[in-house]
């Protein structure tokens, strides 16, 4: 039996689990520490923890997976016959996370491309769903052409198969955009990941920041005077940059799903092509930088793979 093309992420992605399921991906777990305690994201630890834990003024930090988790799920992959595997991960710009897949694949017993996506949440999940469906295609195509069913010579070898899941990753990473509201700069600002939006801080108490992903890092989008006006206008960056074209959105929020629900339906009704709608809580590692209240719209247009 023809080997399979394995995609691996990380916990910021926030994926569904139906379609982790669907697509086989391995989900490598960042670390979330409270206090003196380390805890496995998404496997030891609930964002609702660290929101209580952030409301009570505890100490909350997170980590990068080591390499040697990476490696070790590189070897799990291989041993279960993948022929190659295409790693899509957080920004760079943000974590230690790419640095640690790339120490990992240099030493994996199977071809592994690892990918900065620039991206975090579901807009780095969009990029892994982009990854996993031509992943799952390209399969298709080599089962068959093991069946005798397809040309083998029109099917190509793993690493042009890896090139083309890579690409489809990239493609998408380049049209997604990620936006948010936070009720408060304090977290990001302790966690030293809010890059020039640091210059928000003396006035953090006036203000709603509106943020987004740009170049790889957190950067002040636009000031708003009131909670409520700053929802108002998240809402319309977001239909902003649907357009027209075919998207997935996805509404992400930390504690605050009532918001969040009623922010998704009137997306639902203004995006005319939304492919897909999810909504999500983030996870413990992102609410440990964002705290309680955080309401964010990824927005990703569906890029068709070329033939």
């Amino acid at each position: 039996m023809l080997g399979h093309l394995a995609i691996v992420t990380d916990s910021t992605a926030y994926l569904p689990q139906e379609a982790v399921d669907r697509h086989r991906i391995q989900v490598v777990p960042l670390s979330v520490a409270v206090g003196d305690e380390v805890f496995a994201e998404g496997v030891e630890i609930s964002p609702k923890d660290v929101a209580e834990a952030l409301r009570a003024k505890s100490r909350v930090t997170t980590s990068r997976p080591s390499p040697e988790t990476f490696a070790a799920a590189y070897r799990a992959a291989a041993a279960v016959g993948a022929r190659g595997i295409v790693s899509v991960h957080l920004s760079a710009e943000l974590s230690g996370t790419v640095e640690a897949a790339q120490l990992a694949a240099a030493a994996a017993p199977i071809p592994v491309r690892v990918v900065d996506s620039r991206l975090v949440g579901m807009a780095l999940g969009s990029c892994v769903l982009a990854a996993a469906e031509l992943a799952d295609t390209l399969d298709a195509a080599r089962s068959g052409a093991s069946a005798g069913d397809v040309d083998i010579e029109a099917v190509g070898g793993a690493e042009a198969d890896l090139d083309q899941v890579v690409s489809a990753a990239e493609r998408r990473a380049e049209v997604t955009n990620g936006f948010f509201y936070v009720d408060t700069l304090e977290h990001l600002r302790r966690g030293g990941r809010i890059g020039t939006a640091q210059a928000l801080v003396g006035s953090a108490l006036a203000v709603k920041p509106l943020l987004h992903l740009a170049g790889g890092r957190i950067e002040p989008l636009e000031k708003v005077r009131t909670a409520s006006r700053a929802i108002a206008r998240l809402e319309e960056i977001a239909v902003e940059h649907a357009g027209a074209q075919r998207v997935d959105i996805t509404v992400h929020h930390l504690a605050a799903e009532q918001r969040a629900e009623a922010l998704a339906e009137r997306l639902r009704e203004r995006v005319p092509a939304m492919n897909e709608l999810y909504v999500s809580e983030v996870g413990a590692v992102i609410g440990a930088h964002v705290g309680p209240g955080l309401l964010a719209v990824v927005v990703a247009p569906v890029v068709a793979s070329p033939r």
